[in-house]
């Protein structure tokens, strides 16, 4: 006699792996400022065996998640699914024009909710390997400690801040603006010159010169401990008729990434508050090369490994720099006469 739908959903329930993702919550969104800022979300994962870690993901990588399962478990007539399908939950759909915190903020909910239908699906699906890699938690997940978290100063932890003994304004969105007189919340000390703390419920990085320690960091969260956010300094200059405009800035990124060529154009369109531009880089021989797509990204990468060690630069510096020109000015390229 075959058993009830519920007794055989039960016993293969109990069949699945102690590690198979059963719930997740979002806890939080936290900012990424790298050479495109976007919000991720801090979600807290609970396994069939009892326990919980945190994950960090894109809405995009939701929607990518999203597309894998509709092309392989859609069915084709909703009304009449077949072995193998289902019909899966909505997700919420893209947002193109906000305010990014807001756009993340007003979509926990939506997430909570696309999660817990998801997770509530049959047994099988839970074995998905692409759900299984999605709620996985990756080294750079374990590494990763929650700024969003650590920013609601819970009572355990020590407590170190600093007043601003001048105003501050940042070359970037990584740095943080400060006024004479605020006191800063300390998170952690990136390097011997510079701090991260938060102040006016922002955060970012600040040179230590401008403010006064009131209260010193513990030890733990020392430069190199702590598990924070890596920022690394891009120098680029805007090449013109006029002169050179050298600017550093500053992102939440680790030295070996290799950024898109579309990251480039939109962090320097915004550093330099110019559209019609064209990004370039110096080759071996000092000539001027034109940067067109993610491979042109690749070769200048390489080009500037081949360099390193013949041009000294600070340990947080990348080893490439962005040239930028405006795209109708030719004159700053050799050309042959």
């Amino acid at each position: 006699m075959a058993l009830p739908q519920q007794l055989r959903d039960e016993s293969d329930f109990d069949q699945l792996p102690h590690n198979i993702p059963v719930s997740a919550t979002i806890a939080d969104i936290e900012e990424k400022k790298g050479f495109i800022d976007y919000f991720m979300f801090v979600i807290e994962v609970r396994t069939k065996g009892g326990s919980k870690y945190l994950i960090y993901r894109r809405y995009r990588e939701f929607f990518n998640l999203h597309q894998i399962f509709e092309s392989k478990y859609s069915p084709e007539d909703p009304q009449r699914p077949g072995p193998n399908t289902c019909i899966l939950p909505n997700l919420p759909g893209k947002v193109f024009v906000g305010n990014k915190r807001e756009i993340a903020e007003s979509r926990i909910p939506e997430l909570n909710t696309y999660m817990k239908k998801l997770l509530g699906l049959p047994t099988w699906f839970l074995l998905d390997e692409a759900l299984r890699m999605f709620f996985y938690q990756t080294d750079q997940d374990s590494q990763h400690q929650p700024r969003a978290l650590r920013r609601l100063r819970p009572p355990t932890r020590k407590v170190s801040n600093a007043t601003a003994m001048f105003d501050f304004r940042g070359n970037s969105k990584a740095e943080l603006n400060l006024k004479r007189g605020e006191v800063i919340f300390l998170l952690r000390r990136v390097n011997a010159d510079w701090l991260e703390g938060t102040v006016n419920n922002q955060t970012g990085i600040f040179p230590e010169s401008f403010v006064k320690i009131i209260k010193p960091l513990p030890d733990s969260d020392s430069e190199g401990e702590g598990g924070g956010h890596t920022y690394s300094c891009l120098r680029c200059l805007l090449l013109t008729p006029s002169g050179v405009d050298t600017r550093d800035v500053c992102v939440q990124e680790d030295l070996t990434i290799q950024p898109t060529y579309k990251d480039l154009v939109s962090r320097m369109r915004n550093v330099f508050q110019k559209d019609d531009i064209a990004l370039n880089y110096r080759d071996h021989e000092g000539d001027l090369i034109r940067i067109l797509d993610d491979d042109d990204v690749l070769l200048m990468i390489k080009e500037s490994r081949g360099q390193q060690g013949k041009v000294k630069r600070p340990v947080n510096q990348f080893p490439w720099e962005i040239h930028v020109t405006l795209a109708s000015d030719l004159s700053v390229y050799n050309t042959e006469p």
